[in-house]
């Protein structure tokens, strides 16, 4: 880690896009100010924690939560049908034109 000694009005830079001004000194409390590119995320420790925590939670895929996706996927046509109405769903359907009609 380095470490730097600087006054109120005083800047350190990182790299060529990254200003960290020092605003105010108060006691044990330094503010400080960032200028820095838009696509550069600044977090406080504390924050930057809570959100890397959140992350995590959130990729974590369980099997419950694949199988209620899995009710909302779209099958290969048709939605399953279960085993005892099979016959049910057969017999409702209309029949097929007989061959050699009219």
């Amino acid at each position: 880690m380095l470490t730097l000694t600087r006054s109120v009005g005083e800047t350190i830079r990182i790299g060529d896009d990254i200003e960290v001004h020092v605003v105010e000194v108060r006691g044990g409390t330094v503010r400080l100010g960032f200028k820095a590119p838009r696509e550069v995320t600044i977090h406080r420790e504390e924050v930057y924690r809570q959100i890397a925590e959140a992350n995590l939670l959130a990729a974590q895929v369980t099997a419950d939560t694949l199988g209620a996706l899995a009710a909302f996927a779209p099958s290969s046509g048709t939605a399953p049908v279960p085993a005892g109405e099979q016959a049910a769903t057969a017999s409702a359907q209309p029949a097929p034109p007989e061959a050699g009609g009219r």
